[in-house]
């Protein structure tokens, strides 16, 4: 994955420059800084290191490319980012495999990208991963039950708990019912037992 290295005293200033130099905005890249410290001799200066977010989705798409290879599946990829965040649709002859069951090996290959990205480039871009439209009907389906469990803590002034859910899923709920003026939304318990109590204001 090519990156641009860059040096300078003022971070501030460096960063506008060289996205001046690359010709391109602070949202459509990821940008990486370090100082290095100075002597008595030297001030300290800073070090950044900028990477496109279009360079990281076609590393990522890459990357699935070989896991999905190994994994004996013959997957193509539709992606686009938008509002700074990578998303990457995966189509394959077999789907249920590459979604597993309850989405898990799904989960699992946008973890391992994750932590590969931040392991070796010191990044953690904003990722998406889904198979044709599984996750984009599993949202559909937790904003429904998050509007539904409102409606009953509403009625019966009952908090519900819900199901463990992992930080993604439980993220949309919180999301859903944020601008509903009678109840609240709190997670508790510990991974991976963590789940969403929708309560009354």
């Amino acid at each position: 994955m090519e990156v641009k290295e860059f040096e300078g005293k003022n971070l501030e200033n460096l960063i506008e420059e060289s996205l001046q130099e690359l010709n391109t905005t602070k949202d459509e890249v990821i940008i990486v800084s370090e100082e290095i410290k100075g002597n008595i001799l030297k001030k300290s200066s800073f070090k950044i290191k900028i990477y496109t977010l279009i360079d990281i989705q076609n590393y990522i798409k890459e990357y699935l490319k070989s896991l999905t290879d190994l994994m004996g599946l013959e997957v193509s990829f539709e992606s686009k980012i938008r509002d700074n965040q990578i998303y990457i649709k995966m189509y394959s002859d077999n789907n249920s495999i590459l979604i597993g069951k309850e989405g898990k090996t799904l989960s699992s290959l946008m973890l391992i990208v994750k932590q590969m990205l931040s392991v070796k480039y010191n990044i953690c871009p904003h990722i998406l991963l889904d198979v044709e439209n599984y996750k984009e009907n599993q949202e559909k389906k937790l904003e429904r039950l998050a509007k539904k469990m409102a409606r009953e803590v509403i009625n019966s002034k009952i908090d519900v708990k819900l199901d463990n859910m992992n930080s993604y899923e439980r993220r949309i709920i919180h999301n859903v019912l944020s601008n509903n003026n009678k109840v609240v939304t709190i997670s508790e318990g510990e991974e991976p037992n963590r789940h969403v109590v929708i309560k009354l204001k």
